[in-house]
């Protein structure tokens, strides 16, 4: 028996078929040798055939807008894949790559159109398929995160972080100036005598002014430590964002880059063969036929 409808066997799609069937599906399939790392067809090609893979590995994914790789399956031997855009006849919706030596079975549209025709039920196979797929694609989206680097931070935050945010960023400001000038105005009047009725309890040089004022520093100064530590954090968050972000800037500008000189070349090729067409080039007199007389 040959080695492919011995692994039509063991692919759900064509299980109900018989041996003359699927010997018949077999003579008609393509079989397709990829390298590692070679796409076997990327998301927008014009889907025209399904392949079952033989042996090795085909990875099946899509770039999000991040730039970030999602992987919905990897298929393995008697998995088959781009069922989809040959169902609708839309371009393919991911990429699709070999990740080891692989070899595929590629069914095109009419195969598939009679494999349906003579056994329906084969069609809820495709259908499974595509829906355990559209499941993990789903279950991938829901998964990912909506939120930006730096709000995922926010939401890990502790109370002492939250707390220390709150007096770094209190102590910076004017309020702040203010409410320890008139603290300190009021306990030196008090403690000079300069109150009438209030007995002062800190007097010159106010040692317990100065302790407290002491505490308070060595305390807030560790607010603050914390807070920036914290800052920076955010701040290497924000520049690995934009440094990604600059490099798929860079990468879509590469890419467009060869797509104008490919397009430039076609240009420039056309605009040679119309000249060529409008002027043609003489013989020359040497290559000229000489007729007898």
């Amino acid at each position: 028996m040959p080695a492919d409808v011995a692994l039509l066997k063991e692919v759900p799609l064509f299980a109900t078929l018989d041996d003359e069937e699927r010997a018949l599906l077999a003579a008609q399939l393509e079989e397709v040798h990829l390298r590692a790392s070679e796409k076997v067809f990327s998301r927008g090609d014009p889907g025209g055939a399904i392949y079952i893979v033989s042996s090795g590995e085909v990875q099946i994914s899509v770039e999000d807008t991040t730039g970030q790789v999602i992987v919905f399956e990897t298929a393995r031997r008697g998995d088959f894949f781009g069922e989809l855009s040959l169902l609708d006849g839309d371009p393919r919706s991911a990429d699709a790559r070999a990740i080891q030596d692989t070899c595929a079975l590629k069914v095109d549209r009419g195969d598939l159109q009679l494999l349906f025709q003579r056994h329906p039920s084969s069609a809820m196979d495709v259908l499974t398929a595509i829906g355990r797929r559209l499941r993990e694609a789903d279950k991938m989206l829901h998964s990912r995160p909506t939120l930006s680097p730096n709000e995922m931070v926010e939401e890990r935050l502790t109370t002492i972080q939250r707390l220390a945010d709150g007096l770094a960023a209190f102590s910076g400001t004017f309020t702040f100036m203010l409410l320890h000038a008139a603290w300190f105005a009021a306990w030196i009047s008090i403690n000079l005598g300069w109150v009438p009725g209030v007995h002062p309890f800190d007097p010159f040089p106010f040692g317990l002014l100065t302790m407290v004022v002491s505490l308070e520093a060595i305390f807030l100064s560790c607010f603050v430590l914390i807070s920036q530590s914290r800052q920076a954090a955010k701040d290497r968050i924000r520049s690995d964002v934009e440094y990604e972000a600059n490099i798929r800037a860079g990468m879509e500008v590469t890419q467009l880059h060869s797509k104008l000189d490919h397009l430039y070349a076609q240009t420039m090729a056309r605009l040679d063969a119309v000249e060529k067409a409008r002027h043609p080039t003489p013989p020359r007199p040497g290559n000229a036929t000489s007729t007898p007389g």
